[in-house]
């Protein structure tokens, strides 16, 4: 059967793909949010273009697991908490959902305080009051606007990431070096340039992404009368799987597609001009004006207040969405306010702490730092529950995943569980030393050292978790 449904979706037929674009689209757009637009910034302004390879090699795999997430949400009609509460142990739902709900709440409040301090560095004015108008602008919309309204609101705010294409056009790029770098890998055998390589590879993938769009693949077919779970109308299987494997991948492709872009633009100005530390987004933005003239770094800055907007929702609706099924509580953003009490306060819960953390003596930053140890934790662990899920009958009837779909699942939860301590030679453990003593040498080099050092640790402890299968 998954064999005849991958022949259907690939015969030629006359699609909207517009109509197509939803949740993989705003899923992938909100990946570049402020903390993944440091990450792309810190590699293009500490290793040149020598980095740009890594978004062309994950994007095939990162497509690959958001499908197989939004698979879950469009056969079963739930999400993947909901799926999990199912099929298997409380303590193990709890854990992962427990783990998703602090991660995306430092996230929130990293997020909140790079598009304050982008505000600044274009506004002037305190940095604080931005943040807590951003914060209080995002709440709003999410809980007072419904989702067939909300949705469409989020679309257009993926706009907001080809900012960084036009800033990449207004600086002088070696477009030759630069391609090359892409199709052909320069790997290099040190261990801050494999530290960062995971760091991308983790700033890709990362676990709200799965729930969100997972989630809001139920909200989709909640709009449509005629529209029922896969389970249930296996007739509607072949047109929402094309519509399905379209959206994601082109949302996956833009994703990575502006990361790509924001590095560039970091390596032809920063590392070309020896300014090789980038401690946060707004950091980049402001020290792209001496190099590259105010119109950069007015577009950088810019790009990451258009991008936290769309982030925030995407990280607070993700938190509840999971808690929400985990707890059986009413969800979804269709809903009223007063018809989805629970879920709406998960979403100011996080959205209010995460705001907080920026009236705090708690460096943002640094947290950001426990956000990544976290995100590690849970992202190879849900990874393998998802392809555990999605491999049984029992949980997806007759549309268990395609040949096609196992092997590039498996071997992106592979990847990503058995890349970074393979990178870090000769062990893991020197690699993560070096970034501690990196810390307590230079306490300004913790957003760039510490994170990647804490991701390669947190990803080696979850490849030693034994997972059962769905049951």
């Amino acid at each position: 059967m998954a064999q005849q449904l991958d022949a259907q979706e690939s015969k030629p037929q006359e699609r909207n793909i517009l109509k197509a674009l939803g949740p993989g689209l705003v899923t992938g757009a909100s990946d570049d949010d402020p903390s993944g637009i440091a990450t792309y910034s810190q590699a293009g302004a500490a290793f040149g273009y020598g980095l740009l390879w890594t978004l062309l090699f994950t994007y095939p795999l990162m497509g690959a697991i958001q499908e197989v997430a939004a698979r879950i949400g469009r056969v079963t009609g739930r999400g993947i908490a909901g799926n999990l509460r199912r099929f298997y142990p409380p303590w193990l739902l709890y854990l992962v959902v427990g783990l998703l709900l602090v991660a995306n709440i430092i996230n929130i409040g990293a997020d909140l305080g790079a598009m304050g301090a982008a505000a600044k560095l274009l506004l002037g004015g305190p940095a604080l009051l931005y943040t807590a108008v951003f914060a209080f602008v995002s709440l709003t919309l999410e809980v007072f606007v419904p989702y067939h309204r909300y949705a469409g609101l989020l679309k257009w705010l993926t706009l907001a990431l080809f900012i960084y294409v036009v800033a990449a056009f207004a600086v002088q790029v070696p477009w030759g070096e630069a391609l090359k770098n892409t199709v052909v890998p320069s790997l290099r055998w040190d261990p801050g340039y494999l530290a960062m390589i995971v760091a991308v590879l983790g700033t890709t993938i990362s676990p709200y992404l799965f729930f969100w769009q997972a989630s809001t693949e139920v909200e989709e077919l909640r709009q449509e009368p005629a529209d029922q779970p896969l389970k249930h109308a296996p007739e509607q299987a072949p047109a929402q799987f094309w519509r399905i494997k379209a959206d994601t991948y082109l949302g996956m492709g833009v994703s990575n597609l502006i990361a790509w872009f924001i590095m560039l633009t970091t390596a032809a100005t920063l590392h070309a001009a020896g300014k090789t530390e980038i401690r946060s987004a707004a950091e980049a933005a402001a020290a792209l004006e001496p190099v590259a003239g105010p119109f950069a770094k007015f577009l950088f800055a810019a790009g990451v207040i258009g991008t936290g907007l769309l982030a925030v929702p995407v990280l607070a609706g993700s938190a509840a969405y999971g808690l929400g099924e985990a707890l059986r509580w009413p969800t979804g953003l269709e809903r009223k306010p007063l018809k989805a009490r629970g879920f709406y306060s998960i979403i100011a819960l996080a959205t209010l702490v995460g705001l907080a953390i920026n009236f705090t003596p708690i460096n943002p930053i640094e947290a950001l730092i426990w956000a990544a140890v976290i995100n590690g934790l849970v992202a190879v662990p849900v990874m393998v529950l998802m392809m555990l899920l999605t491999s049984s009958p029992k949980v997806m009837g007759e549309f268990t995943l395609s040949p096609r779909l196992k092997i590039l699942g498996w071997l992106a939860t592979w990847l990503w569980c058995w890349l970074p301590s393979v990178f870090s030679a000769p062990g893991g453990s020197e690699m993560i030393t070096c970034f501690w003593y990196r810390k307590q040498r230079a306490q300004d080099e913790r957003a760039a050292g510490d994170e990647i050092g804490l991701r390669q640790a947190y990803f080696c402890v979850t490849s030693s978790l034994q997972l059962p299968a769905a049951s």
